[in-house]
């Protein structure tokens, strides 16, 4: 199972947003995994009443998570995800895999904006950061042949603004808490980089949980950092677990609600049961999880 799944915040056009990646990405299938119950629905979100509250987007097996909620807040590249695109992955040759990477590209970028073209660089034969016309953020780029291979899919962290060059300590520190975790290379930027300390982290990958990330100091002034509008939900086997990693992550107590919390560089974790399903299909499951902070199985 995969035990830490990306969450991107939608207004009200999850379900959209899922059909269009499932029409642009490769290998992926979009569907509704969650709906708002028809009552006991609090007064701001009684217009949600039985329309999707999560939509899974899987690429290639790996699950992206759309949440359906109001306009509080956006996806911003402080979370993108990295798509690989490497020829064994598509069982083809490098051409074919760029041909696949520019169709990807073309279907992403329309509506949306482009952050980095696409285009070579020193660190890729061909590259592109664009955020797609829902406000999610998208690195594509072509592996080397000859390199070891990659995943397909691999979330990237991006620590920026209030959180700027934090990205080697919080990394080290999820290591330090989350099992199955191990360190991956690590490229510094050697001298000072715009907000970038010479010790700062250009890039970075990190297994937590059994999974690959990427993290990165942003070397470029940015108007935005961590904020809920994206999120890491975190499944956890017992109670035990929950109490554990909720008391080592959780940074800003007013900031707690519905399993929800931020830590000591703002990003945001949804601290949820491995059951979580089954919980919520439980008589007044959703009712009662609006009333928690931090998730408790014995009061569902």
């Amino acid at each position: 199972m995969q035990q830490i799944v990306p969450n991107f915040w939608f207004h009200k056009n999850a379900e959209e947003a899922g059909d269009f990646y499932a029409s642009v990405l490769p290998k992926t299938t979009a569907e509704v995994t969650g709906r708002y119950p028809t009552e006991g629905l609090q007064d701001f979100q009684r217009d949600f009443a039985g329309e999707p509250v999560t939509v899974d987007v899987t690429i290639d097996g790996f699950i992206v998570r759309l949440l359906n909620a109001g306009g509080e807040f956006t996806p911003n590249p402080s979370l993108s995800i990295f798509l690989n695109f490497d020829p064994l992955y598509f069982e083809a040759n490098p051409e074919e895999a760029r041909e696949a990477l520019d169709a990807t590209w073309a279907g992403l970028a329309e509506g949306g904006s482009v952050l980095m073209p696409l285009d070579e660089y020193p660190f890729s034969r061909r590259y592109g950061w664009v955020q797609d016309r829902y406000g999610v953020s998208w690195q594509l780029t072509l592996s080397d042949v000859e390199g070891e291979p990659r995943p397909f899919v691999i979330p990237a962290l991006m620590f920026a603004g209030s959180a700027q060059n934090k990205a080697e300590e919080m990394t080290d520190f999820y290591r330090s808490v989350l099992p199955d975790s191990a360190e991956g290379s690590k490229f510094r930027y050697g001298t000072p980089t715009g907000p970038a300390s010479a010790d700062a982290l250009m890039y970075s990958e990190v297994k937590l949980c059994g999974q690959w990330f990427a993290a990165m100091d942003s070397g470029v002034e940015q108007p935005w950092s961590f904020t809920p509008g994206v999120s890491l939900q975190l499944s956890c086997h017992g109670q035990e677990e929950i109490d554990r990693i909720w008391e080592a992550f959780s940074a800003n107590p007013d900031n707690e609600v519905c399993g929800w919390l931020t830590d000591k560089a703002g990003l945001s974790w949804q601290i949820v049961p491995d059951n979580m399903d089954e919980l919520l299909a439980r008589p007044n499951g959703f009712q009662n999880l609006m009333g928690m902070k931090k998730l408790v199985i014995d009061e569902f």
